[in-house]
């Protein structure tokens, strides 16, 4: 049996043999090697997992310890209502599910087309440019509860005829109009990202402007912009609890009506924690495709 010792290798790697070489053995050295960094990673993962238990001890004990504890744990943390308000909220979350499925879908549609505008080119697309650039500015100044507020009240003021007056329709247009001036930003950073070479070859082989931009400069763009996306989404699924303050019995609001009867605070408690729950999986689905992309850009692959 052959023994390959460390060093350059048939095919020029450190101590690999060429593929088709049945008869390779690791040497003591990279045995050592790997037998060294399983040892380390093991340490590593002891020593992070003492310091969690360490720091969570410490804020166990300065909370439970606190003068004023036993009063928040009947006032935030009380069994009772915990378990009166769960259900409640659950079914009140499918209205918040719903809204997001709803609004994600035409924010991102709105978004993409105030981008494309923003990008025109020519003097006679101008007044489209202004116009894209007007609306997100004012948008991502006015604050989100502003806006839910001017619309979900003002707009059933107007007293229009064929004008809905339906809180969550509303509610789901106000968070329509903010988010949609936040992605149409970041739509935007991705087509001028991508370099004008690109259009210029798409060009260059009879497409027009509109098929470059469609076929070309578009993929390329949504795809650098992936994990900002869903960074906007995630925000969006937290804020749906806001169309709420037009009466919409949503999470928060079955929520608050329990804690308007009780006077208890934990139904707020169990609404938030409903949403963190909901929001982890998306959370870490978005950590999960911005870590594929920078693999894919430092090895050289399509991004």
């Amino acid at each position: 049996m052959t023994v390959v010792e460390d060093g350059p290798g048939q095919d020029g790697t450190d101590g690999i043999p060429a593929r088709g070489d049945d008869d390779y053995t690791p040497s003591a050295r990279r045995l050592e090697r790997e037998r060294d960094r399983r040892v380390r990673a093991r340490r590593a993962t002891a020593i992070a997992a003492l310091s969690t238990l360490v720091t969570a001890a410490v804020l166990y004990l300065v909370v439970v310890n606190a003068p004023g504890w036993p009063r928040t744990r009947e006032t935030f943390f009380n069994g009772q209502y915990a378990r009166e308000a769960l259900p409640k909220v659950l079914q009140g979350l499918w209205l918040n599910v719903r809204l997001l499925l709803v609004c994600g879908v035409a924010v991102l549609v709105l978004g993409m087309l105030i981008a494309i505008a923003r990008t025109l080119r020519g003097p006679v697309f101008f007044p489209l440019r202004a116009l894209a650039a007007a609306y997100t500015d004012f948008f991502r100044g006015l604050p989100l509860l502003i806006n839910l507020m001017i619309v979900v009240l003002g707009v059933p003021a107007l007293r229009l005829q064929g004008v809905t007056v339906d809180p969550v329709l509303l509610g789901g247009t106000a968070l329509t109009l903010t988010y949609s001036a936040y992605v149409a930003e970041v739509f935007r950073a991705g087509i001028e990202s991508v370099h004008p070479s690109q259009r210029a070859a798409a060009r260059s082989l009879g497409l027009t402007n509109r098929q470059a931009l469609r076929h070309v400069i578009l993929p390329q763009a949504v795809r650098r912009q992936v994990p900002p996306l869903l960074n906007d989404l995630v925000s969006l699924q937290k804020d749906t609890g806001l169309v709420s303050i037009g009466g919409a019995i949503d999470a928060v609001r079955a929520a608050d009506i329990i804690v308007g009867r009780s006077l208890n605070y934990t139904p707020y408690i169990v609404a938030g924690l409903v949403f963190v729950a909901l929001t982890i999986p998306m959370t870490r689905f978005t950590d999960w495709v911005t870590a594929r992309m920078d693999r894919q850009r430092a090895q050289g692959g399509s991004i």
